[in-house]
């Protein structure tokens, strides 16, 4: 009997904490329809529009663990705290041009034409409901925290993974935001987290939407995939175009290297500024993260002029040393004669004017 009060606990602790906010909610009613309606919806969920296998033949989900949480990776974190500058958020444009301030991994903040726009904010210290699962954010880079967001004029968020959708630093921010515009199907977390529906602007690829009469933003493939608990692809994944009066903007979310990025190039490109994944990548899950090389390529692909490699500088979420990604995408950029910017967390690139290429993580 002892052994069934026990079980009946476990399981009443574990319906307890799958129903957590933090969790969000899968999407119904007319948000689930349109999700049916999607061109790449079938056999239960979106799919990419290439076959994406979440790992390579031969390695299984264990494989994956016990190289995470057992294999000795040195390097994963920097030895002291990374060089932060402390930024205007609040300030506007000095000039026409885009500025861009990154605050490590894949968030970062756009001020232009009057506007900002703060993308895929996450600023806990772990990027994960748990502690103890991706560790904690490098030293140096809690400088930046949610509550100093206040007033942004667009939120996007490209997908709903614990890494870019964070729960703690959307209830400090969404609520002040003035417009949200993310993938199809995430609406239903925002909701369920108390943002108000008619802020929330939610793409399915290849729609557009303009925003204050000035920024369009266009939702386009990427090869990834979603989910906040046990259920897979019920909300989409999404790269964004971002088009001003006179710039053209790549914000590339997480994405593995295909053919889509030649697609876009071709019908959208070419683009001032390309801000692409180069961090988080393994031999383990090659079709769901890109390489450093192949974040060039993309940039190539793209047709972008310049290249702005995020997803790194923060966390360690793969096996690979912390600053492996910028060495080998510098390099790489390098033998394609790809023009590279590669500021310090915090710091303010302005494209045509600024674009620092100082390799300050050799110093760490």
């Amino acid at each position: 009997m002892a052994i069934i009060y026990i079980l009946l606990s476990i399981v009443v602790l574990f319906i307890i904490i799958i129903n957590l906010p933090v969790f969000g909610r899968l999407p119904k009613g007319l948000r689930l329809n349109k999700i049916h309606q999607m061109p790449n919806y079938r056999d239960g969920a979106l799919q990419n529009l290439s076959i994406t296998p979440m790992q390579p033949e031969g390695v299984s989900f264990f494989t994956i663990l016990k190289a995470f949480f057992f294999q000795k990776n040195p390097g994963k974190s920097p030895d002291k705290a990374l060089p932060f500058i402390t930024p205007d958020i609040a300030g506007k444009t000095k000039n026409n041009n885009p500025e861009i301030i990154w605050f490590g991994h894949s968030s970062y903040l756009i001020k232009v034409d009057g506007f900002r726009i703060l993308v895929d904010p996450i600023f806990s210290k772990t990027p994960s409901p748990f502690s103890f699962i991706g560790g904690k954010a490098f030293l140096g880079t809690d400088v930046v925290n949610a509550d100093q967001f206040e007033n942004i004029d667009i939120l996007l968020i490209t997908h709903d993974h614990y890494d870019h959708l964070d729960y703690q630093s959307i209830l400090k921010i969404a609520p002040k935001a003035k417009s949200i515009v993310t993938s199809l199907g995430v609406g239903e977390h925002l909701e369920k987290w108390g943002i108000i529906t008619e802020k929330i602007n939610e793409l399915g690829w290849n729609q557009s939407i303009t925003l204050f009469n000035k920024l369009n933003f266009t939702a386009v493939p990427a090869r990834h995939f979603t989910g906040r608990k046990f259920k897979r692809n019920q909300t989409l994944w999404s790269a964004f175009l971002l088009k001003t009066a006179n710039y053209k903007l790549f914000l590339g979310g997480d994405s593995g290297y295909d053919t889509h990025f030649a697609k876009i190039g071709e019908e959208f490109g070419p683009f001032d500024l390309a801000l692409l994944e180069c961090g988080q990548y393994h031999e383990y899950w090659p079709y769901i993260h890109m390489f450093p090389e192949q974040t060039v390529q993309a940039a190539i692909d793209l047709k972008a002029k310049v290249l702005m490699p995020v997803h790194w500088g923060k966390f360690s979420l793969a096996m690979h040393p912390w600053n492996e990604p910028i060495k080998r995408i510098v390099e790489a950029a390098s033998l394609k004669q790809l023009p590279l910017v590669t500021p310090r967390l915090g710091e303010t690139v302005i494209l045509n004017e600024y674009l620092p290429t100082e390799n300050w993580w050799l110093e760490q």
